[in-house]
């Protein structure tokens, strides 16, 4: 997990993520439309996601195309994320039925 949040760390990376969110499946040059840095640097940005499996290449004949892997993101939501967002829900459902609860009463 360590290497998927060094992946995210970077401010480009993350970009290159949200370009692959916006339309999933690019070619190198096409994400490269999207930043003033070099093919190169897109290049090993990329690389650098597909070590942490957050992306994943697909050879279309002689095309790579880029496909954001979801999989390592909801290992995060699971083990970060889900916790708080379970009580979260949790008091909403509380609160709903005190409400409910107390309208029953006021009638």
């Amino acid at each position: 997990m360590d290497v998927v949040f060094k992946a995210l760390a970077d401010n480009s990376r993350r970009c290159l993520m949200d370009a692959l969110y916006e339309r999933n499946g690019q070619t190198l040059s096409e994400l490269c439309e999207h930043f003033t840095m070099t093919r190169p640097a897109v290049a090993k940005h990329l690389a650098l996601l597909e070590a942490a499996n957050l992306v994943v290449p697909v050879w279309r004949g002689r095309e790579k195309l880029h496909f954001i892997n979801p999989e390592p993101l909801q290992a995060i939501y699971e083990r970060w994320i889900g916790k708080f967002d379970k009580q979260r829900v949790q008091a909403l459902s509380n609160l709903k039925r005190a409400l409910e609860n107390h309208q029953e009463r006021s009638k």
